[in-house]
């Protein structure tokens, strides 16, 4: 019985803070756009892809002139 004396409270405390740093986040604009993060990324990739591609096919018209 007297472990609930501690853990209850702790549990209390520990929720609260979790909760009151969801909602500081969310007001801050943490959650606003979740989406464009991932496009990005994937963007960013195809790019990379493409520039790496581009250089490799002007190296070969070089050599081959």
């Amino acid at each position: 019985m007297n472990i609930i004396y501690l853990l209850l409270p702790l549990a209390l405390i520990l929720g609260s803070s979790f909760a009151l740093a969801f909602i500081a986040s969310t007001r801050s604009g943490q959650f606003d756009d979740l989406e464009t993060p991932a496009h990005r990324i994937l963007i960013e990739d195809d790019l990379t892809v493409s520039l790496a591609n581009n250089s490799i096919s002007e190296n070969k018209k070089g050599k081959m002139k």
